[in-house]
């Protein structure tokens, strides 16, 4: 799932019994969460976590996915982040490295900001605002600003900048002394403060950083530190000494470490986790598969079990470039031939995701419910006939490595075939899948993919994947690389609305006008159920983070064990 940083105020999703899996666990906008184990941690002791696949990078300006996002916020820190907790209090914005959340001026074009006292990276080297200025321009790197698009988009610079390794020091933002930032945008933007919480706007050392280097020796800004990394096997983080914690509201930091162990198959991840031995008493993990649901009915197990939909939605980007997919009609027509209960089945069934039909998932505030291309074999067969394209022909459909998105490939695969389109599945290592889907020159004719919102506004759900004006040789989040004169006007005017209220309402609208255009195919919104090692503590599903635990609270309950 292609996950940003962090999730819409609407998509607050509260812990269930497992019982209630089936009929979904979405709260509307303003619903609270809960906490799945004791929400007060002991201090002491390694939490560990068991996961498939490894990060995409460690680098915060190349990483954007979910689980990578939630990692960032143990060893990185910006000028505000997102709030700890369940429910609202996980979506609020809250200052960090700033002593507030900043200050507007110029109809909230210019931006200014001041640092707290005593914050220092992990060498010992104070945070200060030139070092807020190189993180930051580090967004515009040919190479390493891959990741999160809000530093491109938002900050201003001149066009031909390329970042501070290349083009120097980004003169847009200004640096008057060590604890003042002030950053001048490309236009007025009121939200910025929550754009400032996403990965990309981390600082670091001015010079540090070149090529690859974060992505195996991190500078650290957080509680924790990378102690050690081996690629696709394991990383461990222990205590950052300069971290102090009287200037950090956010992160409870009560682990002594956290421990990575990947490329374990997702079976065995599930037994393990059920199991709960050893250090797996100590362990989380990521959402179980479906063949597992079954087998945690057991009261020990629902007792340790969080619960609910993710707030995405997973969908199948359709190139709108390549030869067949440039016209319109069989794009419509492939949307109309998914059979999306298929979909459904091959994630493991209505437990642990329901059919996509809008963009938007059903956790987004404005979001309009609407099916606009129901299964229809006979019009997807009518729609390629208008196309003169009856015959038949070939696409190749790009997607991860893994079990569960093979299934759903298959179902894609199998789908097309009755309306003679041949689909030839392309698997792609899931640790380089964003960042390959993300390169255009590198894109097949249809990838196998999500998005979920960044914060509370539908702003950071649409524009992304749409405005055709945002398509980048790297790092491009629309995939469909659809280019449409209409939307992005659409897009501007939105912007343009002061009211948050009126302008997710128009994005539920626009999400309408996009779909006339099927550059897409909502295929599902996932369900997750999470089951947490019954030594963990403070554990609660968060989904600014693909709805699993919030690392930032999570801990052990008695270290000693």
């Amino acid at each position: 799932m292609r996950r940003p940083a962090a999730l819409a105020s609407a998509t607050m999703t509260v812990v269930l019994a497992l019982s209630a899996c089936g009929g979904g666990a979405a709260q509307s906008p303003g619903g609270t969460g809960a906490t799945g184990t004791s929400a007060s941690p002991a201090k002491g002791g390694i939490v560990h976590v068991l996961a498939n696949a490894d990060f995409s990078h460690l680098d915060p300006a190349r990483g954007f996915d979910g689980g990578v996002n939630n990692f960032y916020r143990l060893i990185y820190r910006g000028l505000t982040t997102f709030g700890a907790g369940p429910g609202e209090e996980g979506t609020k914005i809250v200052p960090d490295l700033a002593t507030d959340t900043g200050t507007p001026s110029d109809d909230a074009k210019t931006w200014t900001f001041t640092l707290k006292d005593d914050i220092f990276f992990e060498d010992g080297t104070p945070i200060t605002s030139e070092a807020v200025k190189f993180g930051f321009s580090r967004a515009f790197d040919p190479e390493a600003g891959i990741g999160s698009p809000y530093g491109r988009l938002l900050l201003d610079a001149p066009k031909d900048y390329k970042g501070p390794y290349l083009s120097g020091d980004l003169d847009t933002i200004e640096t008057p002394d060590d604890k003042t930032v002030v950053i001048h945008l490309k236009k007025p933007y009121a939200d910025f403060p929550s754009a400032l919480a996403l990965p990309n706007f981390t600082p670091f050392p001015k010079g540090t950083g070149a090529g690859a280097a974060f992505d195996s020796e991190p500078i650290a800004s957080g509680p924790y530190k990378v102690a050690s990394y081996q690629r696709n096997v394991s990383l461990k983080l222990e205590r950052n000494p300069h971290w102090k914690p009287e200037t950090d509201t956010v992160r409870s930091a009560r682990p002594d470490g956290f421990e990575w162990t990947f490329g374990l198959d997702p079976a065995t991840i599930d037994e393990r986790m059920l199991a709960g031995q050893g250090t797996d008493a100590d362990a989380i993990g990521p959402s179980i598969q479906a063949a597992t649901v079954a087998r945690v009915q057991a009261p020990q197990i629902k007792a340790r079990t969080l619960s609910g939909l993710n707030g995405c939605t997973t969908y199948m980007g359709l190139n709108t470039t390549k030869k067949y997919l440039k016209d319109v009609r069989v794009r419509q027509a492939i949307n109309h031939a998914i059979d999306k209960d298929t979909i459904v089945a091959a994630l493991g069934g209505s437990t642990l995701a329901e059919k996509g039909t809008s963009i938007q998932p059903p956790t987004v505030a404005g979001r309009v419910d609407y099916d606009p291309y129901p299964y229809d074999v006979e019009k997807a067969k009518q729609l390629l006939a208008e196309a003169g394209l009856s015959g038949g022909f070939s696409l190749t459909l790009d997607t991860r490595a893994q079990p569960k998105m093979a299934a759903v490939s298959v179902a894609v695969q199998e789908s097309l075939k009755k309306i003679g389109i041949d689909v030839k599945i392309n698997n792609i290592d899931a640790s380089t899948f964003y960042e390959v889907i993300g390169t255009p020159a590198k894109q097949n004719d249809m990838a196998v993919t999500g998005w979920c919102p960044d914060w509370a506004s539908g702003a950071t759900f649409l524009p992304p994947l749409f405005d055709g004006r945002n398509i980048t040789a790297k790092g491009n989040a629309n995939i469909a690389q659809i280019n449409d004169k209409a939307v992005n006007a659409r897009i501007d005017e939105i912007a343009a609305m002061t009211d948050v209220d009126e302008a997710n309402a128009a994005y539920g609208e626009l999400d309408k006008q996009i779909m006339e255009l099927a550059p897409v195919v909502p295929l599902a919104y996932e369900k997750l159920i999470l089951v947490n090692g019954a030594n963990i503590a403070g554990a609660y599903q968060h989904n600014s983070y693909s709805g699993g635990v919030d690392l930032v609270s999570v801990g052990l309950k008695d270290p000693t064990k």
